[in-house]
C-alpha cells in the first residue's frame, strides 16, 4: 500500500477532524449566538474543559467578565462577513486561572454561502506574555536604577560602538543619542585628553580587560568636570565579550579638595620650617635680653601657638581680626575685663596674622607685668579702623594704655621692641610708632589694606 492510500480511504471529512485534532492550538466552533459545536483535544489541554463538558455551552463561559464586549464585537463583525479577525486576550481555564491566547475568527458559511456560525484557532501565548512581561519589569527596574544613579553610564558592544547611554549623560553632557551614537562621544571628552584616553580604550578593547582612566568631560554648559571612568566586559558562558558597561563618576569637587589638601600641606611644611626659624630667634633673643629665659621664652611661644591655632581652625585661609585678637589675648583670663576692644569686622590674610599676633601678645605681656594690666585700674583700649588714603585706603590698628603705672622709656631696645615694631613694619611694609609717655604706652601701625586683606 502507497503512503497516500490511507489519506485516499479517508474523506475529506474525516481528514479535516484529523487535522484539526492533531494541532497545538485550540480550534473551535460556534453558533451566531455563541454556543459551540466542536471543542478539539488541544482545547482541553489548554483550557481544562473537555469537549462533552463544553460542547452546547456557550462560548462566554470562558470569557471574562470584563472582556464579554469582545465576544459582542467579534460576533457582529462575523455576521458582517469579516475575515480573519485577530486579537490578543484572556480566557479562562477551568481552575479559575487566565490563559493569554492569540486568537483568528473566521465566519463558516454554508453550500450557499449564508453564513452560519464562527470558528476560532487560539494559540497559547502564556509563556510569551510572561516572558515579556518579565523583560519589560527587568528593563523597566535596570532604567530605573541606571537613569538615577549618580554615574553617567553608558553600554557598548564587544568592539567598543556606544549604542546606549543613560538620562544623567544626556542631562550632564546636553548631548541626544544621534549626537553620542558609535564614537561621537570622543567630542565631549577634553581636546588634551582625546588622543590618550583613546589609545588606552583600544588597548583595553584588544586585550579584553577591565578599562579606568580620569579626565574631563564637557558639560552642557561648556565647562569641563573631572570624572573617574571605568568600563568591564561582559560574557557569555563561553567567555566571549558580548558587551561593555561603563561608568563615569564626577570627582570635580573631590580633586579639587585633594588639591586644596595638597596646598595645605605645603603651606604647613612652609609655615612649620617659618615657625622654627621663629622660635630659634625667639630662644637666642630672649636669652640675650632677659634674665628669667624660661618663662619669657615660653610666653612668646604660647603667643605663636595661640595663633596657629586660630589658623589651623581656619584652614590657614583668612582669619578675622577680632578672632585673632582674642586667641593673643585669652592668657590675660580675668585681666580681660580691663581691655576693650573696638573695629569693623575685618578678614586679615595668615601672613598679616603672624606678625600682628606676635606684636599683640607682646603688647599684653608688657602690659601685664609693667604696665596698665598690671594694676586693677589700668585700661588698654585696642582699635582698629579703614581710613582714606592717597589711591589705596589705610589700615589703622592702635593700642592705648592708662590708668596704670607711670611709663619709664626703655634704655636700650630688646627683643619684644623688635617684635613689636619691627617685625610688622617689615612684614606688612606698615608705618609703627611706639609711644612711651608717662600716662601709658601706646602703638600705632599704618599701611596699605592689601598688606593685610585681599581686596
Amino acid at each position: 500500500m502507497s503512503r497516500q492510500e490511507p489519506f485516499a480511504a479517508m474523506d475529506y471529512a474525516g481528514l479535516f477532524a484529523a487535522i484539526v485534532n492533531s494541532v497545538d492550538a485550540a480550534v473551535i466552533s460556534k453558533t451566531l449566538d455563541g454556543k459551540i459545536l466542536s471543542w478539539n483535544p488541544a482545547a482541553e489541554r489548554i483550557f481544562g474543559w473537555t469537549a462533552k463538558e463544553m460542547i452546547g455551552q456557550s462560548i462566554r463561559r470562558i470569557i471574562p467578565e470584563e472582556r464579554q464586549s469582545e465576544e459582542d464585537d467579534i460576533l457582529a463583525r462575523v455576521e458582517r462577513g469579516e475575515n480573519s479577525i485577530q486579537l490578543r486576550t484572556e480566557r479562562i481555564r477551568k481552575d479559575g486561572t487566565l490563559v493569554h491566547l492569540e486568537i483568528m475568527v473566521s465566519p463558516v458559511k454554508d453550500r450557499e454561502g449564508r453564513i452560519i456560525g464562527a470558528s476560532k484557532i487560539g494559540r497559547d501565548i502564556t509563556r510569551e506574555v510572561e516572558t515579556r512581561r518579565a523583560l519589560n519589569a527587568a528593563e523597566t527596574r535596570f532604567r530605573l536604577m541606571a537613569d538615577n544613579i549618580a554615574q553617567l553610564a553608558w553600554i557598548a558592544d564587544a568592539k567598543g560602538w556606544m549604542f546606549w547611554y543613560n538620562k544623567r549623560w544626556f542631562d550632564y553632557t546636553g548631548t541626544t543619542q544621534q549626537d553620542v551614537e558609535g564614537n561621537g562621544w570622543r567630542d565631549q571628552i577634553h581636546p588634551d585628553h582625546v588622543e590618550r584616553v583613546e589609545a588606552h580604550v583600544a588597548r583595553c578593547l584588544k586585550e579584553g580587560v577591565e578599562w579606568e582612566d580620569t579626565f574631563p568631560i564637557r558639560a552642557a554648559d561648556g565647562t569641563y568636570g573631572w570624572f573617574l571612568s571605568r568600563a568591564v566586559p561582559l560574557r557569555d558562558k563561553s567567555g566571549d565579550i558580548v558587551c561593555w558597561f561603563g561608568t563615569a563618576t564626577d570627582i570635580t569637587e573631590r580633586r579639587a579638595a585633594e588639591r586644596q589638601i595638597e596646598l595645605l600641606l605645603m603651606e604647613v611644611n612652609h609655615r612649620s620650617r617659618n615657625l622654627l626659624t621663629v622660635v630659634q630667634s625667639l630662644a637666642e633673643r630672649t636669652a640675650e635680653h632677659s634674665e628669667d629665659f624660661l618663662p619669657r621664652l615660653r610666653e612668646r611661644i604660647a603667643g605663636l601657638a595661640a595663633n596657629q591655632d586660630v589658623l589651623v581652625k581656619r584652614n590657614w585661609r583668612q582669619v578675622p581680626l577680632s578672632e585673632l585678637v582674642d586667641a593673643q589675648l585669652a592668657f590675660l583670663e580675668d585681666r580681660l575685663t580691663q581691655v576693650e576692644r573696638d573695629g569693623p569686622d575685618v578678614i586679615i590674610q595668615p601672613g598679616a596674622a603672624e606678625s600682628l599676633s606676635m606684636a599683640l601678645h607682646e603688647m599684653a605681656t608688657n602690659a601685664e607685668k609693667y604696665g596698665a594690666l598690671s594694676v586693677p585700674e589700668g585700661r588698654v583700649t585696642i582699635r582698629w579702623r579703614i581710613e582714606p588714603g592717597q589711591g589705596e585706603p589705610r589700615f589703622v590698628l592702635t593700642w592705648e594704655e592708662s590708668g596704670g603705672p607711670a611709663v619709664t622709656p626703655p634704655t636700650q631696645r630688646g627683643f619684644g621692641s623688635r617684635v613689636i615694631e619691627d617685625v610688622p613694619a617689615r612684614k606688612l611694609r606698615a608705618d609703627v610708632e611706639c609711644s612711651y609717655d608717662p600716662a601709658g604706652f601706646r602703638f600705632s601701625l599704618t599701611c596699605p589694606v592689601s598688606h593685610v586683606f585681599e581686596l
